[in-house]
């Protein structure tokens, strides 16, 4: 990877920084350059009064804006080649604690391939130094680390001769390396922490119209899905495709909780989905606020249900990993060496918030109604009636909560219930027609229901959707039907928990194995010994 090709990735990180900063309601000024290859542009002087005469391509002087809890920054990143400095970006930064009461930019760190400081003050930017830790005085921006003047003629020509081949065989080699263990060639663009945010170079070229990633633009491509916060676009990053949520401001709320939702210590897991970025876009009332996370083809249960029909091993693949998936998201695990994850409830648990991968596990995605619950400390919004109505709880609809963390997380459980009734009503496991996708309550109150017509069907009268009675005849399915009333039993404090759903499926799975081989046994005794009477299969 070249010098060139790593610039340009930096500039796009960076520019998302820039553009995702939550600032303070108070203003500051920061110089704002962005680098654009061109003539004269190109070179740089070496001193810093230099740096300052000869920065042409200041596009303008940048007022930070951001809100009232936040810090205002000003950053300023630049490049030595070969004795030459080189500024990449200039302007404001996101709150960074290691910003704070800097009021001079000075990179401190030794002999970095690219130099990066941060500093608080209007126009703080404007000068910026280099002294590494191991120095006793502040240096001002070097040329180069070791004068190329000094360097005799002939070690300078294989100098420059023997780097770019030494550059073209490293990529190779790592680029094996990779393809070896599949992984990706590029980081993560944008992983926002509570720290800082990791930075690449990439290829510097003209500057696109999204400012988004630097030089490598997020190009949306088509719309996947709309809802109640937004839309979700396909959108394609470098070489693969992701998904971008987008929310207009006025959902600027539910943008900030589904954010910090997943910045919460522990949140990766194989059955969560996962979270790449997030930024802001445009400006006061045409701003948008984006969610960049993973894409997975296959859509949304609710829409899988839909064109297709389930086998029992499909069924127990999602229902298992769904399962599992919830019960992390449920589970307070103490402190490591990351942090302790504390419990979250998703409060808008549905078959249109669980996505399928390409093996039809699931993850589960949409935090934007989620609570978390830690220790000394309010889970924030407690507004009971939230979610969907079709999913609501029977104390959620009568609105009798107890705003407690095993309430909010039996909430979700009753929801879990109505999402395997879901699954069964499309799986062929069963000697019975299968039925077209409806979805929980359908037959009851329609596709549209007031949350009148709900309390009606499920509180007053109790009802619940019907569980055929083909399912009963297939060991599976009958254990299944009972695993669905536990999950969406009257009393909340009577339902299962997520982690024993994801053990009752693995008994579906054993139990079903089990009764396939007492089959195969009957077929044989019939066969080889026709004085016995064939054992009596429970299917």
């Amino acid at each position: 990877m070249g010098p060139t090709t790593k610039l340009a990735f930096t500039v796009f990180l960076i520019s998302c920084s820039s553009g995702a900063i939550l600032g303070r309601s108070d203003t500051q000024k920061c110089v704002h350059y962005s680098y654009s290859p061109s003539p004269s542009s190109s070179s740089f002087s070496s001193s810093l009064s230099s740096v300052g005469e000869g920065r042409g391509n200041i596009s303008r002087v940048e007022t930070c804006y951001g809100e009232k809890d936040k810090r205002l920054h000003c950053f300023a990143t630049w490049k030595n080649v070969s004795g030459v400095v080189r500024v990449v970006k200039q302007g404001c930064w996101l709150d960074d604690v290691n910003c704070y009461d800097r009021s001079q930019c000075v990179e401190k760190k030794d002999t970095p391939e690219v130099f990066f400081c941060c500093c608080e003050g209007s126009m703080c930017n404007d000068k910026f130094f280099y002294s590494p830790d191991s120095s006793s005085s502040q240096l001002q921006i070097p040329t180069t680390n070791k004068p190329v003047s000094a360097n005799p003629p002939v070690l300078t020509t294989l100098m420059y001769s023997l780097v770019p081949i030494m550059a073209i065989t490293a990529i190779i080699l790592l680029s094996f390396w990779l393809y070896r263990h599949h992984k990706l060639v590029y980081p993560p663009v944008l992983v926002p922490t509570q720290h800082a945010f990791h930075i690449m170079i990439e290829d510097p070229g003209p500057l696109p119209l999204s400012h988004i990633l630097g030089q490598k633009s997020l190009q949306l491509l088509e719309i996947k899905a709309r809802g109640r916060f937004g839309c979700v676009w396909k959108a394609q990053l470098l070489n693969e495709y992701v998904a971008v949520k987008i929310f207009p401001t006025q959902d600027k709320q539910s943008w900030q909780n589904e954010y910090e939702i997943y910045n919460l210590k522990g949140m990766r897991h194989e059955n969560l989905l996962q979270f790449i970025g997030a930024e802001k876009r445009g400006s006061h009332l045409e701003m948008e606020l984006w969610l960049i996370t993973a894409y997975h083809e296959k859509g949304s249960l609710m829409d899988y249900l839909k064109a297709s029909v389930l086998s029992w091993t499909e069924l127990c693949v999602i229902a298992q990993s769904m399962s599992r998936g919830l019960a992390y998201l449920h589970e307070d695990i103490p402190g490591n060496m990351n942090g302790q994850k504390p419990a979250v409830a998703h409060r808008d648990f549905k078959s249109k918030n669980v996505l399928l991968k390409s093996d039809l596990t699931a993850c589960i995605a949409d935090f934007g109604l989620a609570l978390r619950f830690e220790a000394g400390k309010s889970p924030g919004d407690t507004h009971g009636q939230v979610g969907t109505r079709r999913y609501m709880a029977p104390e959620v609809l009568e609105g009798a909560i107890n705003f407690q963390r095993d309430a909010f997380l039996r909430i979700d459980m009753y929801a879990v219930g109505l999402v395997l009734w879901e699954l069964a009503s499309r799986c062929t496991a069963a000697d019975g027609p299968v039925d077209e996708y409806l979805l929980p309550f359908e037959e009851e109150v329609g596709q549209h229901p007031s949350l009148e017509d709900m309390q009606d069907v499920v509180v007053h009268k109790k009802q619940r959707p019907v569980l055929r009675e083909c399912w009963q005849k297939h060991a599976g399915l009958a254990l299944l039907c009972e695993t669905i009333e536990d999950c969406w039993d009257h009393e909340a404090e009577a339902r299962l928990s997520a982690g024993c759903v994801a053990e009752r499926v693995v008994q579906m799975q054993r139990q079903t194995n089990i009764t396939a081989t007492d089959n195969i046994v009957t077929v044989v005794t019939m066969v080889t010994n026709t004085e016995y009477p064939p054992k009596e299969s429970s299917l």
